[in-house]
């Protein structure tokens, strides 16, 4: 499998990136507080995979989020009142090309960014607004478990999406940690395949470590 036929689930990945970060973590203050997400200092992968008869014959790829912008509102007290908007660059998406021969990783990301997949031209950013963040289980060690659901815009298509998220929160630093899957289908995407027999998985592994500053 060649690495074009990859890069058709990476946009997923993007939404789900500034997701995670969105959670506001626990604050001593029993007041609102507001964070600005920091790229920088955050992580986001997405892993894509392969399946098919011959699927052991292709490449599987990790790609990494780069440039995004958000904030998070987080109140402690009414953690229904919480909310996050972020907006993503989809052409600042990346392929690793770690674990690839060598020149596929470039071959990769032209075709991911091209308008066979992302059409960064057309469509430049992947954007993420909540709708409600929930408390799952009690506060413990400074963190707690959320759920956010929100609204996810990528290539023109927008979908539902609620994710879980582990919060911990120390002085004016927040940090959210987690995992999902998004499947390429929910997005208008069909998996590729080559010569029937080695395809792309329609399943996207999603983890992350977003990080964000109380202004």
């Amino acid at each position: 499998m060649t690495g074009p036929v990859l890069p058709l689930f990476l946009p997923a990945l993007a939404f789900l990136v500034p997701l995670a970060a969105a959670l506001v973590a626990p604050s001593a203050q029993a007041q609102s507080r507001r964070y600005t997400l920091d790229p920088a200092g955050s992580q986001l992968k997405i892993h894509v995979g392969k399946s098919g008869v011959f699927g052991f014959a292709g490449h599987e790829h990790d790609v990494v989020a780069g440039t995004f912008h958000g904030t998070a509102t987080f109140d402690p007290d009414r953690i229904a009142q919480s909310a996050v908007d972020l907006t993503f660059e989809a052409g600042a998406l990346r392929v690793t090309g770690e674990g690839a021969p060598k020149g596929d990783g470039a071959e990769v990301q032209a075709a991911m960014i091209g308008a066979a997949c992302l059409d960064v031209h057309r469509f430049p950013a992947i954007h993420f607004v909540s709708k409600t963040v929930a408390a799952v289980g009690e506060a413990a060690q400074g963190g707690r478990d959320l759920s956010i659901a929100g609204a996810l815009t990528l290539h023109g298509v927008t979908r539902p999406l609620t994710i879980r998220v582990r919060l911990e929160i120390k002085g004016d630093a927040l940090e959210a940690t987690g995992s999902t899957t998004i499947r390429q289908t929910d997005f208008g995407m069909t998996p590729i395949s080559k010569a029937g027999v080695v395809k792309v998985k329609d399943e996207l592994a999603l983890s992350w470590q977003i990080r964000g500053t109380a202004r």
